[in-house]
Formats: structure tokens, C-alpha cells, sequence
């Protein structure tokens, strides 16, 4: 199925009134010019060509596979976050579904190995400390892979000992040892440990009660307790208590309230927070919830329904007007740079906005622009994040596991 844009004049209409000098306004009225000027382009173009918006799959692939073996200076920055970098890359080629050649995987699962400290868990480069984040992407790239030589690469028994490591009495989860405990670390903890078959109660004993105490008066979630709500921490508080098995502990009417007020009437994109601007990160950090939220409705009430309670098709026309670099890659919003990142959430949040939750799919534009599927829980392939979990379950964790 394929749904058809909005007309520009229904989206000229949702542009924000010119009745305040703050800053804040400013920012929104400029995001909307170039947004406006972004759809005033394609309308052109697609009075010239039926076929658009057509993703350029061949150019994104490209810059996605020479990332792959070559980064540029510019990712110095980026230096121990080296397997966010393999994990952004492999998911995003298997949402377009061109998987590197096995000599070259099997290259990122050497390089991985490098990655993971002695005592458990990876770092963010070869002789870095152990952090929960690199530790998910390295798991999440690992599993992507899904060969036995990328599953067998994973300690196991020192991974263990790392999340214990990290775990507060309260059952959150510091991002490395001393480190911030936030919901973020908690997230990364509990999607590692369901992958790789370590999660056992007493490991997370308290945590779906620590996670549901940082829901705010608003309906999101902060990163802890009093905290402003955030996209990226009400994704993973959800997806969370999700693994957990435990999401109806939080209020997920208020939840639903939240995400829904985040999509942009314009721009078509989601805002992390509250009167801030559109980012095409949040694409999936925001649209990865729904869902979520609509699979617990379905659990709850036996509420059944056709779409996922956002408007699907506005989503995939920002990404797929405003979102695309040329050059390949995908951005933040129109007149941002390309990233590894953004191209990953993107991707995944065009995949969850074409897919919903149903056997069918919803298309904006050319049929071609159709992509795999992605877990809203995990951000991988379901059926890789099956198997890995499936490969683990002949090694279960110690019934010992804190010692």
C-alpha cells in the first residue's frame, strides 16, 4: 500500500503564528522556512518526475560501506564510541537490506574483540574502559552479524560480572563503573542482557520500579528522577519495562499523550522535548514507542487498531523530503551535516512508520523505498534479535551470577 502526500497548501497552513520575539520562536519559524522551502523544491521536481521521492539507495549503501573500512577525520570526536559507529552502519545497511560480504564482517567481529575490556563489558575503542553503551552497540552489531564466530566473540561470564559491576542497590544501572546512573544505562543493560540470555530477576530486581519512578508530570520519561522529559529516555524507560515484562507499572495514557504532542504539525518530524525543535533521530527515539505503547493497549483494553497513533505518513514525508543527503546519509533537518547516526535513526524510524505493526505495509512514494523491518524494542532485524537470544539459551545465566 502507498500513501499519498499532503498537499503543500495544507502544510503552508501549520506554520506557527508570527505573534512572539522570543528566540525559541525564531529558531522554530526558521526550521519552518527551510522545511516550506525543502517541500517547494519537491513539489517541482515530482511535477517532472512521477517517481519521486525515491530513496537513493545506491549512494547511502556506498557511504554507509566506505564508512565501514574508512572513517573520515571529522569522526575523531568519535573516537570511543567505535562500536556505536559498526552497530549504525550494520543496522542501517540491513534496513536497506545490503549486507556487507562475510570477510568483511567477520573483520567487524575481530575488531570487537579488540573492543572488549578483560573484565567484562566493551569499551568505546582497543584499551578503552568498560561503558553500557559501546557495550549495547557492540552487542547489537554482534547480533546483526548473527554468525556463530560474531555469538561465540562474546564473554559472557566477564559481561556478567560487568552488569553486576554497574548495578545500584536500587536496580538502575550506572553507565560504567562510577559513573551516571540514568535510564539510558538501564536500557543498555536490560537489551544486552535478553540477548545474550543473561538476564535473570535477581539481577534486575527493582529496576522496573526504579525506571517507572522517573516518569514526569508531563507523561515522558527523564534520564533519573525530577529530570525534564526526553524522546531518548522515554524510548528506552518503555522499551525497558517492556523486556522487563512490566510496562503497565507506568502510566501509558500519559505516555501516549506525550509522544503524540511531540510529532510537528508541519514538519511532519518529532521533537525530543517540549518546544524544541524537529530531529530526524527522534523519527525513531519517538515513532519506536508507538509501537510499544500499542502493543500494551492490545495486552491491556483489546484495543486493535489499523495505524500506530501518529500520523505515518507525514513522518516518512519529512525524512524522505527533508531527511536525505544527496551525497548519501541521512541528517537531522535541512541544512545539517550527514552522520552515521542520523542515517541509522532515521532509517529505523522511516522502517517503523512503513511497517506499523501489521503483516501489511504503508509506503510513501515509490514502492521502492520500502525497507526491512526493525524491532521497536531493540532497533535490530526481529528475527536476528530472535535468533541471537535463541542461540543463548543452551548457555543460561548462573544461578550465581553475583558471584
Amino acid at each position: 500500500m502507498s500513501s499519498k502526500f499532503r498537499f503543500f497548501e495544507d502544510i503552508l497552513s501549520q506554520q506557527t503564528p508570527d505573534i512572539d520575539d522570543t528566540l525559541t520562536l525564531k529558531d522554530q519559524s526558521a526550521v519552518e522556512k527551510a522545511v516550506l522551502q525543502a517541500f517547494e523544491i519537491f513539489e517541482e521536481c515530482a511535477s517532472l518526475d512521477p517517481e519521486l521521492p525515491k530513496i537513493k539507495r545506491k549512494v547511502h549503501v556506498g557511504y554507509l560501506k566506505s564508512s565501514l573500512c574508512h572513517i573520515p577525520r571529522a569522526y575523531e570526536c568519535l573516537d570511543a564510541s567505535r562500536p556505536w559507529m559498526c552497530y549504525w552502519i550494520l543496522n542501517a545497511l540491513w534496513l536497506l537490506n545490503e549486507m556487507p560480504d562475510s570477510n568483511t564482517l567477520s573483520h567487524v567481529v575481530t575488531f570487537l574483540s579488540k573492543c572488549q575490556h578483560e573484565e567484562g563489558g566493551y569499551g568505546g575503542g582497543p584499551g578503552q574502559d568498560s561503558h553500557l553503551a559501546p557495550t549495547y552497540a557492540a552487542i547489537n552489531a554482534l547480533t546483526i552479524i548473527g554468525t556463530q564466530e560474531a555469538y561465540d566473540s562474546i564473554n559472557r561470564n566477564t559481561l556478567q560480572q560487568f552488569l553486576w559491576g554497574v548495578r545500584s542497590v536500587d536496580g538502575a544501572f550506572a553507565m560504567h563503573r562510577g559513573g551516571e546512573v540514568d535510564v539510558r544505562g538501564t536500557y543498555c543493560a536490560l537489551n544486552v542482557a535478553k540477548l545474550t540470555n543473561l538476564f535473570t530477576d535477581a539481577l534486575f530486581d527493582k529496576t522496573a520500579e526504579w525506571i517507572v519512578s522517573c516518569q514526569t508530570y508531563e507523561g515522558g520519561f527523564g534520564g533519573s528522577q525530577g529530570m525534564e522529559a526526553h524522546g531518548g529516555y522515554a524510548f528506552c524507560a518503555i522499551a525497558g519495562l517492556t523486556i522487563l515484562g512490566r510496562p503497565h507499572l507506568c502510566d501509558i495514557d500519559a505516555l501516549l499523550r506525550w509522544c503524540v504532542n511531540r510529532q510537528m504539525k508541519l514538519e511532519g518530524g518529532f521533537q525530543g522535548r517540549t518546544n524544541k525543535l524537529v530531529d530526524g533521530c527522534y523519527s525513531f527515539w519517538q515513532g519506536g514507542i508507538f509501537p510499544i505503547i500499542h502493543t500494551i493497549l492490545f495486552q491491556r483494553d483489546g484495543i486493535s487498531l489499523d495505524g500506530l497513533l501518529f500520523n505515518q505518513g507525514a513522518l516518512q514525508e519529512y525524512i524522505l523530503v527533508c531527511c536525505e543527503n544527496p551525497s548519501g546519509g541521512f541528517i537531522d533537518k535541512p541544512g545539517k551535516r550527514r552522520d552515521l547516526y542520523h542515517t541509522n535513526y532515521v532509517l529505523s524510524g522511516l522502517s517503523i512508520a512503513q511497517h506499523g505493526l501489521g503483516s501489511e505495509s504503508d509506503v510513501v512514494g515509490n514502492p521502492e523505498n520500502k525497507l526491512n523491518r526493525v524491532h521497536p524494542v531493540h532497533c535490530i532485524a526481529p528475527h536476528l534479535a530472535y535468533n541471537g537470544s535463541q542461540y543463548f539459551t543452551k548457555y543460561p545465566a548462573s544461578p550465581n551470577d553475583k558471584n
